[in-house]
């Protein structure tokens, strides 16, 4: 929306001024109500989560809240030329109402939200509703210089604005105001950003959050680098004791044969079987060490794949669901792959479970990964612990991790990523 109202014909003036002011009404008419509403589901939702009813109904009411906010948004965009970014943590949809109210609460984006509700109900509200008094009071103030004063100062006077009318001259005095605020008028295109410009403010992420972000960002990548720099120590260590050991020693018993050819066929011929066994075990740890790197079922037929082939290596019952319209990007399937693979081993190792289920799917710009086994529960996303590191690994690629595992289990572990399938 154009708030220049110093340029432009006096029509095109006359009429920005009536879209600010009814543009304004239609604000005023939903923000309070609105807020109201939103303000107090929330905070009766929020204190009835120790007694777990808050559990149920807090998502859905942030949802709502949050779709108000977007909403605004909008409308900020449209009318009044301010974007506000919308930035919330993405909430695994497959997640229990534990799960979803803790990544909720844990956005800063939430606390936001709320605190922003509290500033449209009252500052928000008068900001956006100015316009329309500036345009519509003006004509109260002529209506009571032109006589409205009688009738209306019967009972002990009328105050217009600071104007005390009680009699013709302060009725005139309050004409004179009324002049001196419709000269304003022009403005209210101006005082209707205003009221989006607070909108931004409060709703629109801070300083400090961004600088967060940025600190997360950088940690998330010095990970990615020190963990690229201990997997290349690891493949030169493997390569080192297994494969390359194996090779050397081979290539030893080669030479021996050589010389027992002719001197001992018998010797020559156990030495010759010791060696195909240790080229045998060489090309398996080649593979092996391979499959670590970049598994070739998961270059060659994709994650839902991989992970097939990964849930029948596990000594559990595992059902995988697949439902994939394309193919990731490879950096993030390797780092999907990995990471089902960490979360599918920390069940087997730790759960005490008899089935897993692994479920796959995209959706709205996500790759979604949920893991879920019938274990003791317990699991928790602690420094040191493999779920730490998957935390870590998906964080390079601005994924996000939720653990739902009580005691008694289920354990439920949801991956999202953001990226696009081709």
């Amino acid at each position: 929306m154009n708030t220049n109202t110093k340029s432009g014909s006096p029509h095109t003036r006359a009429r920005a001024v009536a879209l600010a002011a009814g543009r304004g009404f239609v604000l005023a008419l939903v923000i309070l109500p609105g807020a109201v509403v939103c303000s107090t589901l929330s905070l009766v939702s929020i204190s009835l989560i120790p007694i777990g009813v808050g559990l149920v109904t807090t998502p859905w009411v942030l949802t709502q809240v949050r779709a108000f906010a977007d909403w605004r948004r909008v409308l900020a965009a449209e009318w009044g030329g301010v974007k506000i970014p919308s930035a919330y943590r993405p909430v695994p949809e497959d997640a229990n109402p534990w799960t979803r109210t803790y990544v909720m609460l844990g956005d800063p984006a939430t606390w936001r939200d709320l605190r922003w509700l509290q500033v449209d109900m009252t500052a928000g509200y008068l900001t956006a509703l100015l316009p329309t008094v500036l345009l519509i009071y003006p004509l109260e103030g002529f209506a009571v210089a032109a006589g409205l004063w009688r009738p209306l100062s019967e009972y002990g006077g009328y105050w217009y604005g600071f104007v005390h009318v009680t009699d013709q001259a302060s009725a005139l005095g309050a004409g004179a105001l009324a002049a001196v605020l419709l000269a304003l008028v022009p403005l209210a295109p101006r005082l209707l950003a205003v009221h989006f410009r607070l909108t931004r403010a409060v709703l629109g992420a801070s300083q400090g959050e961004l600088a967060e972000r940025v600190r997360v960002l950088t940690e998330t990548r010095r990970d990615a680098v020190d963990t690229a720099a201990a997997e290349l120590r690891r493949i030169e260590r493997d390569l080192h004791d297994g494969a390359q050991a194996r090779l050397v020693a081979m290539g030893m018993d080669l030479g021996t044969i050589e010389m027992l050819l002719d001197k001992d066929p018998a010797k020559a011929r156990e030495l010759l079987a010791q060696a195909r066994r240790s080229s045998v075990e060489a090309l398996a740890e080649l593979r092996e060490l391979v499959r670590g790197i970049h598994p070739p079922v998961l270059a060659e037929r994709g994650l839902g794949d991989a992970v097939r082939a990964l849930a029948l290596r596990l000594p559990l019952a595992t059902e995988v669901n697949v439902e994939l319209d394309g193919r990731a990007d490879a950096p993030v399937e390797s780092a999907a792959y990995f990471a089902v693979s960490e979360v599918l081993t920390n069940a087997v190792k730790h759960s005490g479970a008899d089935r897993i289920w692994v479920d796959l799917h995209h959706g709205e710009g996500m790759l979604r990964i949920s893991v879920t086994d019938n274990g003791k529960g317990g699991a928790v996303i602690g420094a040191g612990s493999g779920l730490f590191g998957v935390e870590r690994r998906l964080g390079t690629f601005d994924g996000v991790l939720a653990v739902s595992s009580p005691a008694g289990g289920p354990t439920m572990v949801t991956m999202e990523i953001p990226c696009a399938l081709s």
